[in-house]
């Protein structure tokens, strides 16, 4: 099961919940801001949060990871080359709002990683590494619910933006082209800020001409 959920810092930003049905356990992607809502929506439903999975650095994806980390007692994970975003008001675009943010705890994820359930092994997600938007941006994948976490790489109407440090463009093309585009075409795209949209239907609106 996929919820999500828009939250409102200083931008708005979609957070996931992905969550099996048979255990109730599952993992929240990208929480950016209202920690107290995300909180009383895991407890409402009796969901177990195993992990807490970051698609990339910026603060609007990562505000209210550190209160959840000890609330929910669930571990941060990040791609080791957006590590030092975390604690970097700079890099992760906070330092600039008069409310810097820090993460200080948190753990690795890598490339071609599954990262399964405790509760349920065959509740998992694939870290593809998708550089870019940032050099450690990641789509989190699930081929049985045909879904993909794309976090800033991708929205419905296109590319993500690279006019903040670490971006590059062509690197952020590359990623698009050879490792979300090439997933089944039915794969729901799912992004930190725009609606959902299938690959067949993005690779459409992108090249103009069927998947």
């Amino acid at each position: 099961m996929v919820k999500e959920l828009t939250v409102y810092g200083v931008y708005a930003e979609n957070c996931y919940f992905y969550i099996d049905d048979v255990t109730r356990a599952g993992f929240i992607i990208d929480p950016g801001a209202q920690a107290g809502e995300i909180y009383d929506i895991v407890k409402r439903n009796g969901w177990k949060i195993e992990k807490i999975l970051l698609t990339h650095g910026h603060f609007d994806h990562l505000g209210a990871a550190e209160i959840l980390r000890e609330k929910l007692v669930a571990p941060i994970y990040i791609y080791p080359s957006d590590a030092r975003y975390l604690t970097d008001p700079y890099l992760n675009l906070s330092g600039n709002t008069g409310h810097p943010i820090t993460v200080p705890h948190y753990e690795e994820l890598y490339d071609g990683e599954i990262i399964r359930l405790k509760e349920n092994a065959g509740f998992a997600l694939k870290v593809i590494h998708t550089p870019g938007h940032t050099p450690g941006s990641v789509t989190f994948y699930s081929a049985k619910e045909k879904v993909a976490f794309v976090g800033d790489t991708l929205y419905e109407h296109g590319p993500g933006l690279t006019n903040f440090p670490g971006g590059d463009r062509p690197e952020l093309e590359r990623s698009i082209i050879d490792k979300i585009l090439t997933l089944p075409g039915d794969t729901v795209l799912l992004s930190g800020h725009s609606s959902s949209i299938t690959v067949a239907d993005e690779w459409r609106l992108l090249f103009g001409e069927p998947q």
